[in-house]
């Protein structure tokens, strides 16, 4: 063996140098095509579960979207019958209610608006439930978070759950609508719009209250049913009470078939009779039965009718104004204020003028 032979084979082997070791492998091709295999017994193997799970969830859109969409039809037609129904009446009364187109609108548009809600939000989520259902996902700890959420949600936003609620009952059970008058405790006025949440009102001064629909405890209806007209005729205890009684039989007769009171009356204008009598006047109360918001017009009226029937018949009327010369200079006292010459049925007599108000009690000065 030669010398370079010999000092060849002892001397160490070259290390590699690290650009060598920094530079990454490259594939054979033996491997490219065994990966390839993978991938396609993988996909060979779970393409029939993907089908299943995509034609599932295809499905249970279509079904849900034909759903919904016959739901809100089928709500349409029938919110549109309601208001062909309430068309063939109108201008009628239905147990005492009388009905209005924007009365009926509003409030078919908020039944139906209610009712197509519901319905998507029922068939929309319980679509959602079954899509993730599909997915194998556990929806126990969804529902669980999304019932914690709820409550947290229901507890911040009470006032509004219970508003949207109140309004839900008030428009189904037709409690009022646009154009009543009502009391509703912490505002009065007549109705102008009524939603879910707020109603609106206008008061006799023009404002309008804007009343949220859980702050109402109670509802006075003014435009339902009917309402009453009351006049009390104050006239001197002197007069004969059959002429009195023929006259205001002859006004009431009179008004009840001249128009338009023929129609804002509901029932014939009755003399009820003596109401009081006192120890230099006496009172006759006169009352009807008349179309609901209506009775003030009324009162005014017949009011007015029997101030010159009376005054054509010569009966005198009692009143602070009236007091004749013969009277004024006989009795001086006279001249005080008398009741009312035509009291509302609902004002409560004077004192003054009440026989029964005794004189003060003198007690004996203590010994």
């Amino acid at each position: 063996m030669s010398l370079s032979a010999v000092l060849l084979a002892a001397s160490p082997s070259p290390s590699p140098s690290p650009s060598d070791t920094s530079t990454p492998a490259v594939p054979s091709l033996q491997d490219a095509q065994e990966s390839a295999t993978n991938a396609a017994s993988w996909v060979e193997q779970n393409w029939s579960t993907w089908l299943a799970i995509g034609l599932r969830v295809l499905l249970i859109l279509v079904i849900a979207g034909v759903l919904r969409m016959v739901v809100r039809r089928a709500i349409t037609k029938l919110i549109d019958r309601m208001n062909r129904t309430a068309q063939a009446v109108d201008g009628t009364s239905i147990g005492g209610l009388l009905v209005n187109n924007e009365r009926r609108h509003q409030r078919s548009q908020a039944i139906g608006s209610v009712l197509r809600s519901v319905a998507s939000f029922a068939i929309l989520g319980t679509a959602a439930l079954m899509i993730l259902g599909a997915f194998e996902i556990n929806l126990a700890p969804l529902l669980a978070s999304a019932g914690v959420a709820g409550v947290a949600i229901g507890f911040g936003a009470r006032n509004l759950v219970t508003d949207f609620l109140s309004g839900v009952f008030m428009i189904l059970e037709d409690q009022y609508g646009v154009g009543d008058t009502i009391d509703a405790g912490v505002a009065s006025g007549e109705v102008i719009e009524v939603g879910l949440r707020v109603t609106k009102l206008r008061g006799d001064s023009g404002e309008i209250w804007y009343v949220r629909n859980g702050e109402v405890k109670r509802i006075g209806n003014l435009s339902q049913g009917w309402a009453t007209a009351g006049v009390d005729v104050t006239v001197r205890a002197s007069e004969d009470l059959d002429k009195v009684k023929r006259v205001l039989g002859e006004v009431a007769e009179k008004m009840s078939k001249e128009e338009p009171w023929n129609e804002l009356l509901w029932s014939p204008i009755e003399v009820l009779g003596l109401d009081s009598v006192l120890l230099d006047s006496m009172v006759v109360r006169v009352s009807a039965k008349t179309m609901p918001g209506k009775s003030l017009t009324v009162e005014r009226e017949l009011r007015w009718r029997v101030k010159r029937a009376f005054d054509a018949a010569d009966i005198r009327i009692v009143g602070g104004a009236t007091v004749p010369a013969d009277e004024e200079s006989a009795d001086p006292a006279a001249a005080v204020a008398a009741p009312s010459v035509f009291a509302n049925s609902e004002s409560p007599q004077s004192a003054a003028a009440s026989p029964l108000v005794s004189a003060p009690v003198q007690r004996p000065a203590p010994k």
